[in-house]
């Protein structure tokens, strides 16, 4: 197989460049739908539901807490699609999942991070962003069937500053300051 030219490569990148652009713009516009609030909408939900989606609201706080909003709706879709591929039954499990004695979440391993949820010591500031970050996950809860997935399937993503050297994995997009990959061997990591 003949390899693409540097020019054609460049042409393509900058392509899939400009419809991901495009596609995060629309999650970024997305918004609830008027007819309930969230907080309405949430306190209708079974305490069981209720804990998943604290699972993912604190799954996105300590992994995208300072990221834009569509890296925040990112992490959701990426904890969401490691259910949907079977890598636990639901979406606390993936939180709290270890692979080969591995948190595939790395807060989750640090218990004093832990803590600052479950206990709500949060700081005024901290707890703007919390409540913030909830309202995401309740919106994603909610509506995760009619949002477009920004990550386009990841199922693994990491911070910028890190090379995990994944050979497994290709390269999808990079959304803040997170690369995200999906699996191109069946692994799980």
């Amino acid at each position: 197989m003949k390899t693409l030219s540097h020019k054609v490569q460049v042409f393509l990148l900058a392509c899939l460049t400009f419809i991901a652009t495009l596609n995060l713009y629309k999650l970024s516009q997305t918004s609830v739908p008027e007819t309930l609030s969230l907080e309405s909408q949430f306190n209708q939900f079974t305490d069981e539901t209720k804990q998943e989606i604290y699972c993912l609201a604190d799954n996105i706080y300590f992994e995208a807490a300072g990221e834009p909003k569509v890296g925040k709706y990112a992490v959701a879709f990426v904890t969401q699609n490691r259910v949907n591929k079977g890598f636990a039954p639901d979406i606390c499990s993936v939180v709290k999942q270890k692979i080969n004695g591995v948190c595939q979440f790395s807060w989750w391993c640090e218990s004093k991070s832990r803590k600052i949820s479950t206990s709500k010591v949060l700081t005024n500031a901290q707890n703007e962003v919390y409540n913030d970050v909830l309202k995401i996950a309740i919106n994603f809860y909610i509506n995760r069937e009619q949002l477009e997935d920004p990550t386009e399937g990841a199922l693994f993503y990491h911070a910028n500053y890190i090379n995990p050297n994944w050979r497994f994995a290709k390269k999808r997009i990079v959304i803040g300051n997170h690369i995200f990959y999906v699996d191109t061997k069946g692994k799980k990591i």
